[in-house]
């Protein structure tokens, strides 16, 4: 199956904007035609409000809405698919329902009903009746099962939970799998893990990065010394919808629409481990969760009452502004970001002509966030500044070296997840209600692309989360897609408060402290206010893979709230 760059997968078991081939293959630029993709857009917008209803059409029938637009706005769409028809060509907005067969309530040890939280009144402050819990829950319920560690290899010992959260009302089942600390489950903080994509499972991430196991080329699961659980309990989740386990007979092609998921899950987990709801609590995930958690964040954070004790967020190698991130590739591959160049000259000189029309269209994006802009410029962009590299056949994930196996997103490794979770005794200790796993679903990455997901301007939320909570943005310094100078440079970019302190501070060493190797550089460190950005020497898109003791190193410090 082939797929254009318009659907460019970011990694990090779910990355931003990785397209790797076969899943994903770039392709060629056009000899002509591309230096008239970027006219005016001032009136886009206002041109296709009215008609945007009608975009949740497949896009073959595109033409249809097409008509109803100006003559620019038709012209943009029209040179920008006859430069990259295999972008427009097979792409389904809606993505095919998983099949599955659901288990009957009995099958849980635990069936937590959003109704039934929703009808808790409690007394506030000034003697006024109010609900326990703020949101809509009602539609909402949380299934659990312990799961048997020893019946799978996974961490014998420490306490497991798996299950599904189901949106009655919408055809929804969110997969989720717990781990408690290994340490002190009593006083240790959870963490929510969420890989990218958008459409790839986290437990790519549980079982290639961060998680209490490997698995590898027997199909045997391997102890992980280095697991985020080892002073954390951690919680993987797959979605949005028809990810990994998870499925629906319906469709999530936004991020905004996966936010409201996100904070029922907690609410109801919480809800059903009370336990667990008084520890502090975290988000983290990487690549395309850089557009996720400021979403995610401002959702739960708008809930005045609730029972997430949500203390800070980490987004590793995210894809969070792409104004200011896109300008960063053609360093990236050219020998400006600490790695020798991938390109050769001809190649970034093409890269930087391609650059001002590629900035002009995503701001066109932010200034409307209309489908009508965003797609057009995701195109463009994508196979403009990603093309040259990813043609090289070097793995977009890592500079280091070149793509190892292209039917697995580069990764040897992902294969083995994806052969481990579709044995039957897995899915039978798990509970999954599906009858097979696949690890990126790229229908849905293709869904977020094509309703304008991919350059929304996200970033513009990280104010107002820094005005309560820490963030952090640490990247590997090796990864190209999601590169450590893009982050860094957005990092500063970024207007709140404190920029000026901020960008003006000098990136110090980070040291280990933890462990037999103190005193050892892992990387880069720069901190203002609530706000922290890292570099991680030797990392690429995946962090805890590639430096799985730097990983936990500042991991460990950063949930302990350590001086770095």
């Amino acid at each position: 199956m082939r797929f254009g760059v318009s659907s460019t997968l970011l990694l990090g078991a779910g990355v931003a904007s990785a397209a790797a081939p076969p899943y994903q293959q770039i392709l060629d630029m056009p000899k002509h035609g591309v230096e008239s993709v970027a006219k005016p857009l001032q009136d886009f917008h206002d041109q296709v409000k009215s008609g945007f209803e009608s975009f949740s059409k497949p896009i073959h029938k595109l033409e249809e809405q097409l008509k109803t637009l100006s003559d620019e706005a038709r012209q943009l769409w029209e040179e920008v698919s006859n430069a990259f028809p295999d972008s427009f060509d097979h792409s389904p907005v809606f993505s095919l329902p998983k099949k599955h067969t659901r288990r009957p309530d009995s099958h849980w040890d635990h069936v937590v009903r959003g109704s039934d939280v929703q009808s808790i009144w409690v007394t506030g402050a000034n003697g006024e009746k109010e609900r326990e819990i703020d949101g809509r829950l009602e539609t909402y319920d949380l299934r659990v099962k312990k799961v048997d560690p020893t019946a799978l290899g996974v961490d014998p010992g420490v306490k497991q939970y798996s299950g599904y959260l189901d949106d009655n009302e919408n055809d929804k089942h969110l997969f989720y799998w717990f781990f408690e600390s290994r340490n002190d489950p009593e006083n240790d903080p959870v963490v929510l893990w969420l890989n990218g994509g958008p459409g790839c499972s986290s437990l790519t991430g549980l079982f290639m990065e961060l998680g209490p196991s490997s698995i590898n080329a027997e199909i045997k699961t391997v102890y992980n010394d280095f697991s985020w659980n080892s002073n954390a309990s951690v919680i993987f989740l797959d979605q949005p919808v028809n990810v990994g386990y998870s499925y629906s007979g319906s469709s999530v092609s936004d991020t905004v629409a996966a936010g409201k998921d996100i904070y029922a899950l907690l609410s109801l987990f919480f809800k059903q481990f009370p336990e667990y709801a008084k520890q502090d609590f975290h988000i983290a995930g990487e690549s395309y969760a850089g557009h996720y958690i400021p979403v995610f964040t401002s959702e739960i954070l708008s809930h005045k009452k609730r029972n997430i004790n949500l203390k800070s967020v980490l987004i590793g190698n995210g894809l969070t502004d792409g104004l200011t991130q896109y300008e960063y590739y053609r360093p990236m591959a050219c020998g400006e970001g600490g790695y020798p160049a991938v390109l050769d000259e001809a190649s970034c000189q093409s890269m930087d002509n391609a650059l001002p029309r590629c900035l002009s269209l995503i701001e066109s994006c932010y200034s409307s966030e209309s489908a009508w802009t965003c797609v057009p410029a995701s195109i463009y962009c994508n196979n403009a500044l990603l093309a040259p590299y990813q043609r090289t056949g070097q793995n977009v994930y890592d500079v280091r070296g070149k793509c190892e196996d292209s039917s697995n997103l580069c990764y040897k490794g992902l294969g083995y997840v994806s052969d481990y979770l579709n044995q039957p005794e897995v899915l039978e200790a798990l509970g999954a209600e599906v009858e097979g796993y696949d690890s990126c679903n790229f229908d849905i990455n293709r869904n977020f692309l094509f309703h304008g997901d991919w350059m929304k301007p996200y970033h513009r939320l990280v104010p107002g989360i820094l005005e309560q909570i820490p963030v952090l943005i640490y990247a590997g310094d090796a990864d190209f897609i999601c590169n450590w100078l893009g982050n860094k440079a957005w990092a500063e970019a970024l207007e709140w408060p404190g920029q000026e302190k901020f960008a003006a501070a000098e990136l110090e060493d980070i040291l280990i402290v933890d462990n037999e190797h103190k005193g050892k550089k892992i990387g880069q460190i720069k901190s203002h206010g609530n706000f922290t950005f890292m570099r991680i020497y030797g990392g690429g898109h995946m962090v805890p893979m590639d430096q799985p003791e730097a990983s936990l190193e500042f991991f460990n410090r950063w949930l302990r709230n350590d001086e770095f």
